[in-house]
Formats: structure tokens, C-alpha cells, sequence
């Protein structure tokens, strides 16, 4: 395997670099490098897609007819490598990373013709309605009961841990349609317009005093069947196709890459016990080591994805490899950047950080002072976001089930 970059890849990388040093604002890259969780700033994050679409550069992993680029495997990786070590926003994986999968797969081509141009633009920004109270990982026990009426489904329950449904004007849900002998039948997927009558939106607090989750109630809300995603009653071919590209659908080691190269930079600094610093400590130096070690790993492992995905075929069980490699590769790091961040990364200072949704219940100081460094700031608040990585998107129990059943065959 050659290892080394090709001319070509030199030229696209340089041409890469070229852009984000052109179009990245420092309040770009502010709201990119001071990111608490896999979600930048909302208005950042919107007004980073939009220069990236005025590019072409939006959706590279989307088919070309569709408005993705006609990249090598190489290329895709070059570019999402240099948008981390360049400090850029993220953009909001629920439209272009998620569902858009399903509505090119499964869609007709009236709702082809509709959200796919409008999710590059921004017009329609998704949020994900698929966890209830009474059903996380176990997702086939949701409840939320949508009855046929003629030519809409009257929706009533509720939706729960909905990141940005304040921020989204549309979701895709799941919706119990019908009660059949397996709990998978009967589930449909439907597009659901959010300024909907009967809907109504509460946010819920997070460990680090975020607001990006909330709960989403629904009192009989009439949604047109023309939202219905796929057949009725068979949403869960719809679900399980898409959950693919939400476990396994992008290049998270890049991004683990950057933040282990900076904590192995504040180590160095760092004073150690019994003098010397962090980094000389044996125990410290192997955690670091293995992680390294783990995260070329996963590179190697997303390769093999990525050009899955390139050919045209969805991930399958790697998938749910890949969210438990890379969600718990995260919090091996941010432990790591925890014991980096020292006693100033105990200080509970949001306002250093640009996170992902409001803060409430906090009042910063008038001055802005802040403890140490902004990233010593922003560890704690990390560490507190990525607790959450082995459970979102289907916990990590629940992916070894998948992988025990679908590539063990046991």
C-alpha cells in the first residue's frame, strides 16, 4: 500500500487549503476550535454551509447528480482532514449526513425534487424524531401512534433527546401506523412539516448546561401522507438503512487525530507529579500511545467505509463498528484532555466556549475572565458531551448485539 500522497492529491490539498484560508472567518474558526460536542454553533455552523455551497462543497459524499463532488476516496479523506486541522464549524449531520440518504433511496421524485436542493441551501434543516421515553435503544417499542385519515396521518405522543427541533423546520420520525405481530412491522417514516399545528417543542438541559436536546409533543397533528417516506407500515427498512449513515456515515479520526496531537502538546506543558511534566509520566505517555494506536486504527477502519460508500453502497454492520471505535476512542481522549486541562479544567466556565446550543442557569462574569486557557475551559465541557457518545445514535451495547447477529451470526 503506498502510503504517500500522489501529485495529484498535493494539488487538491493545496487547493483545499487555499479556499478555507480565503472563506474561514476568525469567528469561523472560533466557533470551530472552541466546539464543545459534535454540534457547532447553529448560526456558525449555517453560515459555514453556506459558503461551503456556494463551492460545491456542501455535500461531497452525495451522489454527483445530486450535487456532490466526483472526488477519489483520497479526496474525500484530504478534505475532511483539513477542515478539522483548519478549525471549521461543523455542519449539522441530521439533513446532508442523514436523511438524505433515505430520501435519495427511498423517496419519490417529487420529494427528491423538494428537500434535497433545499437541504444543501439551508432552507430545510432536519431534526431526528426517533427516541420516546419509553423507547432508546430499544427503538422497534415506540409508541407514537399516527392514524389514517384519509390523506394525512394524525400524529399524537411524543419524541425525545431531539437535538435542534427548536432550530429545524422539519423532522423525520418514526411513527407506529399499526400493531402487527413483530414490533418492527407496523412503523412508518414520515417527513414531518415542524410549523405543523399541535406541536410543541421543550428543551432539555444537558450535563455540560446546554441546551441542544429537547422533547417534542405532538396533539393530533394532521401530517400529509405525502411526508410518508417509503411504504406504510414498512418504516423500519427506511430506519435501519439510514441509522447506517448515521453510525457509520463519516470520518470521525481525523477530527480524534487533531485533538490527541493537542493534548499531547498541553502535556508537555503541564507540570507532572513528582516533577517533569504530564507527558513524561509512564502511565500518562501509555494512555496516549494506545490512543494513537487506536486512532490509526479507526483511520485504517474508515477507509474501508468510505470507499463502501463512494462505490455506491450503504456501510452495513461496519457501521455500528465504527460508532463504537469512534464514540469511545472520543472519551478515551477527552479523559486524557481532562487530566491535560489540570485544576483549571475543573472551573465550570461555559462562556469560554462556543457550544452547541444556549446555556441556561448561568450567568458569566462581567469581565469574560476566564481560568487558564480557553481550551482548558473547554475540556471539561467535552468530557461531559462525549459521556453521551456510547448511547446516542443506538447505545454501544446494542451495536455489539447488531455485529454479534449480522457479522458473527451468532
Amino acid at each position: 500500500m503506498d502510503l504517500e500522497w500522489s501529485a495529484a492529491d498535493l494539488e487538491f490539498r493545496d487547493e483545499v487549503r487555499a479556499f478555507l484560508d480565503d472563506h474561514l472567518t476568525p469567528d469561523l474558526r472560533r466557533a470551530g476550535r472552541l466546539m464543545t460536542s459534535v454540534y457547532s454553533d447553529h448560526e456558525a455552523s449555517m453560515a459555514w454551509q453556506a459558503i461551503l455551497h456556494e463551492r460545491g462543497w456542501d455535500a461531497p459524499a452525495w451522489p454527483v447528480r445530486y450535487g456532490g463532488c466526483d472526488w477519489s476516496l483520497t479526496q474525500h479523506y484530504i478534505f475532511s482532514r483539513e477542515l478539522t486541522l483548519a478549525g471549521a464549524p461543523a455542519l449539522s449531520p441530521m439533513g446532508i449526513r442523514m436523511v438524505s440518504h433515505a430520501i435519495m433511496a427511498f423517496g419519490t421524485e417529487e420529494q427528491k425534487d423538494y428537500f434535497l436542493p433545499r437541504i444543501l441551501t439551508g432552507e430545510v434543516f432536519f431534526c431526528q424524531g426517533y427516541s420516546e421515553p419509553e423507547a432508546g435503544s430499544d427503538l422497534a417499542a415506540l409508541s407514537m401512534a399516527a392514524v389514517d385519515d384519509g390523506d394525512h396521518l394524525v400524529v399524537t405522543g411524543s419524541k425525545i433527546w431531539t437535538t435542534h427541533a427548536g432550530e429545524a423546520n422539519w423532522m423525520f420520525a418514526l411513527v407506529r401506523t399499526s400493531r402487527k405481530e413483530r414490533k418492527q412491522q407496523g412503523i412508518t417514516f414520515v417527513l414531518i412539516d415542524m410549523t405543523l399545528p399541535g406541536i410543541e417543542i421543550r428543551p432539555l438541559v444537558m450535563t455540560s448546561g446546554e441546551q441542544v436536546q429537547n422533547q417534542v409533543f405532538f396533539d393530533a397533528v394532521r401530517v400529509p401522507k405525502s411526508g410518508v417516506l417509503g411504504q406504510i407500515d414498512d418504516g423500519w427498512t427506511v430506519a435501519k438503512y439510514l441509522l447506517e449513515f448515521e453510525r457509520g456515515g463519516g470520518a470521525a479520526a481525523p477530527a480524534l487525530q487533531v485533538m490527541l496531537e493537542n493534548v499531547a502538546t498541553a502535556a508537555a506543558s503541564q507540570p507532572g507529579v513528582g516533577g517533569g511534566t504530564l507527558i513524561d509520566s509512564p502511565l500518562f505517555a501509555h494512555k496516549l500511545a494506545d490512543a494513537r494506536i487506536r486512532t490509526q486504527v479507526l483511520e485504517i477502519f474508515e477507509y474501508r467505509v468510505l470507499a463502501a460508500v463512494a462505490a455506491g453502497k450503504n456501510p452495513g454492520p461496519a457501521s455500528s463498528m465504527g460508532k463504537i471505535l469512534a464514540t469511545e476512542l472520543s472519551q478515551t481522549i477527552t479523559e486524557l484532555a481532562m487530566q491535560a486541562a489540570g485544576a483549571r479544567g475543573r472551573a465550570y466556565q461555559p462562556h469560554a466556549a462556543v457550544p452547541g446550543g444556549p446555556i441556561s442557569e448561568y450567568t458569566p462574569p462581567d469581565d469574560g475572565y476566564v481560568s487558564g486557557e480557553p481550551w482548558q475551559a473547554v475540556a471539561p465541557l467535552r468530557y461531559f458531551n462525549d459521556r453521551a457518545g456510547s448511547i446516542y445514535a443506538g447505545s454501544n451495547e446494542i451495536q455489539r448485539n447488531i455485529l454479534a447477529k449480522a457479522a458473527l451470526g451468532l
